[in-house]
């Protein structure tokens, strides 16, 4: 049985990590191609987009995938998107694996958003100092807003350097403890913390420095997921992969 996970997160290594040494499935592995360096996977990878919904149910049909999981970032809602579409073009069954977000607990200070546009509103006119954690891709809308001085995390550096007048640059790949953040925090002077709900405890050390230091947290907030079956875990992903392959072997499939 052929299963296509379309990763970039940890909880699609793992599973495929779970998945690598079983002798009844074929497991490829796609990721998006935005990092230099990705992690090592257990499994063949396919790396680079698919062409939109045609070109992934072409993929599906031409590969003869059983099983497709989408395990990408919440945040990832355009191939999200294009998986819900090329699976009922297809027939073939879809699963998403996705993490639950955090939830506020006593002494954060949150503001949820829609958008990167309308978290550089939030920080309001006065200057700022801003610790930035997103995607390289969705940085833009800081130019919006120079004023403000920024610290901008991400796994690989940003090419070309933003053109802002304020502007400093940490790369890392999580995970990120408490501490080690707070202490970033501390250096830099951060007065407000950008970020994305993504419910990752490798990310959430962040998060709890701002807790503890007392910083404002403008969060974006999750993007809707088209109608699948879903779990949280790579556990129950597991067990309902093995009800679905049984179900098609049940079928002759």
């Amino acid at each position: 049985m052929r299963v296509l996970i379309l990763g970039g997160t940890a909880e699609a290594r793992l599973l495929a990590e779970r998945l690598a040494a079983r002798g009844d499935l074929a497991v490829t592995l796609s990721l998006a191609g935005r990092t230099a360096a990705p992690a090592p996977q257990p499994v063949p990878v396919r790396i680079g987009g698919f062409g939109g919904v045609a070109g992934l149910a072409r993929y599906l049909a031409d590969e003869s995938i059983d099983v497709l999981i989408d395990a990408t970032h919440p945040y990832a809602a355009a191939i999200s998107a294009n998986a819900a579409a090329a699976a009922r073009r297809t027939g073939v069954p879809r699963l998403v694996l996705c993490r639950p977000p955090w939830t506020a607990t006593a002494g954060d200070r949150w503001t949820e958003v829609g958008d990167v546009g309308a978290a550089v509103r939030a920080l309001g006119e006065a200057p700022r100092r801003v610790f930035v954690t997103l995607g390289r891709q969705e940085l833009t809308p800081l130019l919006a807003a120079p004023q403000h001085h920024y610290l901008v995390r991400s796994v690989d550096p940003v090419d070309p350097p933003l053109a802002l007048p304020h502007v400093d640059y940490v790369t890392g790949r999580g995970p990120f403890k408490e501490a080690d953040d707070q202490a970033l925090m501390q250096a830099h002077r951060v007065e407000v913390l950008i970020a994305k709900n993504s419910g990752a405890a490798a990310t959430y050390g962040k998060i709890a420095a701002a807790r503890g230091l007392g910083i404002e947290v403008i969060l974006l907030r999750r993007p809707p997921t088209p109608p699948a079956p879903a779990v949280a875990t790579v556990e129950e992903a597991m067990a309902w992969l093995d009800h679905a392959l049984t179900s098609a072997a049940a079928r002759g499939v």
